[in-house]
């Protein structure tokens, strides 16, 4: 099934056709009325990044690492609650994530799409 995925608190919804609206549509904006939303999308799989679950997966495939602070006595004392962070040992590159995956906006998707060139992208979709 071509389209991308975009889970939602209430369900799973499918755009059928990503491009529909650029190709044959007369509403100006293109939206049809509706919403415009952003996802990630990982190049690979031309799947939408649901959770932090598959965002992790393809993260560590990738030579991230979760990262907890610089010491377990820095962890102790600076606890890094609202935060879901990655480190790429072989970079100085830190991926800062909000803990609630509600809150992961397009900050946060290009913040992802220029540490990793070429596996994400951000697509406008409409709901």
């Amino acid at each position: 099934m071509s389209g991308v995925w975009v889970f939602k608190k209430s369900g799973v919804i499918q755009r059928e056709n990503p491009n529909h609206d650029q190709a044959g549509s007369s509403n100006s904006s293109g939206s049809g009325g509706k919403r415009k939303e952003k996802v990630l999308v990982h190049l690979a799989t031309g799947e939408a990044v649901s959770s932090y679950k598959s965002l992790e997966q393809i993260l560590c495939s990738l030579g991230w690492e979760r990262y907890y602070g610089s010491s377990a006595a820095d962890h102790k004392h600076h606890k890094h609650t609202n935060l879901f962070q990655f480190h790429k040992p072989s970079s100085i590159d830190l991926i800062s994530l909000p803990t609630d995956f509600s809150k992961f906006n397009s900050v946060h998707m290009y913040d992802i799409v220029v540490k990793n060139p070429n596996v994400f992208h951000v697509q406008d979709i409409y709901i």
